[in-house]
């Protein structure tokens, strides 16, 4: 039986939030402590834990089918390859940051200077489009110390909370691209491996959409419920229910989790009343 080859990350964060959302899809991984293959159950799945550098070549050569990883990562070594889907976890930045006694005022400072990375085509690709020349150290980690032992003015890095370079006295002057996790897939990948991928990236925007979505249930007025229809940003109509009072009746609809207390702030406003909000495990369109 043929199986769907995915690669994720082997440690750390991407490795904990891919093999979250598979479980959510109804697929587990039976993986135990430094296992780099594992089978997947309720689903033709096989799970190879790579290091996140080496994914985007074992991609191309076809090893793998599919793989989760940063979309940054795709950036610096794998512009060829296609991405399927967008996961929205692990979000994070690839940034300029300087120490903060440094005087920036403009992408301009960074002409002439010594800047440390570990992304050295994304940095070239920034400065060459802002017409700035630099001088880079690749480094593949430990990339924050660089400034303070003299080896670089600047660097250039991921950036989540900030948390790293306020710890080692540098702030970020420069956002040069925003990554998120994301589903890509081999351009050497089969007809049949094609088919288990659609299943898959079915699975996944389920669930994705109910991660963004939450269901929502009202009393309203009979003479309202036209008005709530034209704010609720249903998938359809919501479905309207009388109730035991007279002149009421229980509306059901979904919304977006990101717009809820706009939503909810209008629907008070014309009447509506005992709104409860529910989260959605999945969601089929």
């Amino acid at each position: 039986m043929n199986k769907l080859k995915i690669a994720i990350q082997k440690s750390g964060r991407l490795n904990e939030d891919s093999l979250k959302i598979l479980k959510e899809c109804g697929i587990s991984v039976n993986n135990g402590i430094d296992q780099l293959k594992a089978e997947a159950s309720d689903f033709p799945m096989e799970v190879l834990f790579l290091r996140n550098s080496d994914i985007p070549q074992y991609l191309r050569d076809g090893v793998v089918d599919v793989a989760i990883l940063g979309e940054n990562l795709l950036v610096e070594k794998g512009d060829d390859i296609r991405v399927v889907e967008k996961l929205g976890f692990s979000r994070c930045r690839v940034s300029v940051a300087v120490p903060k006694t440094f005087p920036y005022r403009s992408v301009k400072d960074l002409d002439g200077l010594k800047i440390a990375t570990s992304y050295p085509n994304t940095v070239n690709a920034f400065l060459a489009g802002k017409g700035i020349t630099a001088e880079l150290h690749q480094i593949s980690g430990s990339v924050e110390i660089a400034p303070n032992i003299g080896l670089a003015d600047a660097i250039v890095d991921i950036v989540s909370s900030g948390s790293t370079l306020f710890k080692n006295n540098l702030r970020e002057v420069e956002i040069i691209l925003k990554s998120e996790a994301v589903l890509a897939v081999s351009p050497a990948i089969s007809e049949e491996s094609n088919v288990l991928l659609n299943r898959l990236l079915f699975r996944i925007q389920s669930v994705l959409k109910a991660r963004n979505s939450r269901y929502i249930l009202m009393n309203v007025p009979n003479d309202k419920i036209e008005e709530v229809g034209r704010i609720l940003p249903v998938l359809k109509s919501p479905t309207v229910m009388p109730l035991a009072e007279e002149g009421w009746s229980s509306v059901h609809s979904v919304i977006d989790k990101n717009k809820f207390w706009e939503v909810i702030d209008e629907l008070k406003a014309v009447g509506a009343e005992g709104i409860l909000v529910c989260p959605i495990e999945k969601m089929v369109l």
